[in-house]
């Protein structure tokens, strides 16, 4: 299956970071990758994303800014949030990143399934 709709990975962890891309790709999703905030805000402005998956705790610019700044300028642009620490006490919690704009939040570790269900939810395509 074919979807016509690209969408940007943002993850500082390359091995998630390979890994949601690759998951994406298999379903036959376009896929841009970034490794940190910045360039991902970067990324939006020149690929105009349908979709971004960030993750929320990164060093520099973090995904909770990259949430809030993409929900401010770009609001068409559905974000999935990941993070490892949603139910660790630490940082931010699931319901932190939807009230900042994401249209929904994933704990790590995910399964593919939960992702593309996710992702064909808010694109309404098929997983």
């Amino acid at each position: 299956m074919t979807n016509t709709a690209d969408i940007l990975v943002i993850e500082d962890d390359t091995i998630m970071r390979e890994a949601v891309a690759e998951w994406l790709h298999a379903a036959g999703y376009g896929v841009r990758t970034a490794d940190g905030g910045d360039a991902g805000l970067v990324c939006v402005k020149n690929c105009a994303p349908a979709l971004v998956v960030a993750d929320v705790h990164m060093p520099g610019t973090s995904g909770a800014y990259v949430i809030a700044h993409l929900k401010q300028h770009h609001p068409e642009i559905p974000i999935i949030a990941i993070s490892g620490l949603f139910d660790s006490g630490f940082g931010m919690k699931a319901d932190d990143v939807v009230a900042l704009g994401a249209a929904r939040a994933l704990a790590k570790p995910f399964k593919r399934t939960e992702l593309l269900g996710m992702v064909a939810e808010l694109l309404s395509t098929p997983p």
